[in-house]
């Protein structure tokens, strides 16, 4: 997005009242049809389906995913991870970040200001297997300085939608 905040990007027209509408049904319900699509923000399927596609052709849609739960599937731990990296070990970063990349246990990691230099949200079966991925995982990674941890004791609001008013 521009720096204007106006919704544009540098290669693709600016949102209208139609297109914000068309993109929070779709993230509410990522399988809905085009028939429901087009009847929820009251245009023709035709129409409905044109912009939905010119939406995803912009890159506004990144893609559709199923939100899985970790609790049913045995991961009853979540975590967030602060990783502080070595200073002066540029190539390591690089490292660093492609082998997080490739790590199932990490959901999400970002580079960020402050006392530390990622954060990243982690799942584990249980607080032996996050000990054990923490130390002999994510601590041995070359440029690691130090790993510090935040156990998730409840969620009180997981969501993917982004405002869109």
């Amino acid at each position: 997005m521009n720096a204007d905040n106006s919704g544009t990007s540098l290669h693709s027209e600016p949102l209208d009242r139609l297109d914000r509408r068309l993109l929070a049904a779709l993230q509410a319900n990522g399988r809905i049809s085009n028939q429901e699509l087009a009847q929820t923000v009251h245009l023709s399927p035709a129409q409905s389906n044109r912009r939905h596609r010119r939406l995803e052709n912009a890159g506004y849609i990144r893609g559709y995913e199923a939100r899985l739960d970790p609790q049913r599937l045995g991961l009853g731990v979540m975590a967030f991870v602060h990783v502080s990296m070595e200073r002066g070990q540029h190539r390591e970063l690089v490292k660093f970040q492609r082998t997080v990349g490739k790590m199932p246990e990490v959901l999400e990691c970002y580079a960020v200001t402050g006392d530390f230099d990622y954060v990243c949200k982690v799942v584990a079966r249980d607080l032996k297997a996050l000990s054990d991925f923490l130390l002999r995982t994510l601590a041995q990674l070359p440029g690691v300085s130090s790993v510090r941890s935040s156990i998730c004791l409840d969620e009180l609001k997981c969501t993917t939608a982004l405002p869109l008013e």
